[in-house]
């Protein structure tokens, strides 16, 4: 990292000291408990994407940065209380004017209980499908992205990244590109498949917009789908289905993982299909007790 970065956060981090120390009224113990977060995470900036500031840091790396907190035996509890410090600054940092956006936004904290997110069952799952308006312009594009999402498992930051170059729907494969830029191949069943198709042939007729054209979703001015405009579209279609939970990409994902182990997929390859590099994190997704686990875990490459 060289010295105008290492300044940059130096500067940020000392205007947040004040901020918290003079509008927040914080103990001198919980001012230092927050900066030494804060530096936890700088520190793994510095280490990983060197000569990035901190108005450069991008969702997937704090992602990346609680990902090692987990993986490195972070209790639950200790994990919410970083990553509520980094959005702490990093909602300071907006409202001083210093970015546009937080890369912190859509986040979810760590859950510090045993509850589970909601999942839906797949007479739930067949209401949202059949919401989707397919004689509207934008109609096979929202349903193959809610197909997609849910028979292949992926992550909203997999799906609004996901290339044309992705795409072996003859093979009945898609590649997709995780956390850490590790690639995996994914099946997608034969609807969504056709769906994506059906898709694919009305975005010919979309103007697309320069460097966008490598994407596979797209909004109607031809330009690459944010995450916020997912949400959307799934919170809209659960609405129309008139389904009463909270509901997000991640709930198709987890009902994907779910639906597969109670089908009696292998655990080894559910942890595969959603990009998961321990077996634990599959656990919680499909509602796996450690006891069932017991026999297996000696078999994966963790």
């Amino acid at each position: 990292m060289d010295k105008k970065d290492k300044s940059t956060w130096g500067k940020a981090i000392d205007d947040y000291r004040g901020y918290v120390r003079l509008e927040r009224g914080l103990s001198s113990n919980s001012i230092e408990a927050y900066m030494r977060d804060l530096g936890k995470l700088h520190n793994y900036i510095e280490a990983n994407h060197p000569a990035t500031a901190p108005t450069e840091v991008k969702q997937a790396q704090i992602e990346q940065f609680m990902g090692s907190l987990f993986d490195g035996g972070v209790s639950k509890s200790s994990q919410a209380r970083i990553l509520s410090g980094i959005k702490s600054f990093y909602n300071f940092m907006l409202h001083t004017d210093r970015m546009e956006s937080t890369p912190t936004e859509l986040i979810d904290m760590p859950r510090t209980s045993r509850t589970l997110p909601d999942t839906l069952s797949y007479r739930e799952i067949e209401r949202i499908f059949a919401t989707i308006d397919l004689s509207r312009p934008l109609g096979h594009r929202n349903r193959a992205i809610i197909e997609v999402l849910y028979s292949c498992g992926l992550r909203v930051s997999e799906l609004v990244n996901l290339q044309m170059s992705d795409l072996f729907l003859n093979d009945s494969m898609i590649r997709i590109t995780g956390k850490g830029n590790k690639q995996r191949l994914v099946p997608i069943s034969d609807r969504a498949a056709e769906l994506l198709k059906l898709y694919l042939e009305a975005r010919r007729q979309t103007k697309i917009e320069n460097n966008h054209a490598s994407y596979v979703f797209l909004n109607q001015r031809g330009k690459k789908l944010t995450r916020v405009m997912i949400f959307n579209i799934i919170k809209e279609a659960a609405s129309k289905a008139g389904i009463d939970k909270t509901i997000s990409p991640h709930t198709l994902r987890h009902s994907f993982a779910s639906h597969l182990v109670q089908g009696g997929a292998d655990i080894r390859m559910v942890q595969q299909m959603l990009g998961h590099e321990s077996v634990i994190t599959t656990q919680v997704y499909t509602h796996l007790d450690m006891r069932d686990l017991e026999g297996a875990v000696g078999l994966l490459d963790l």
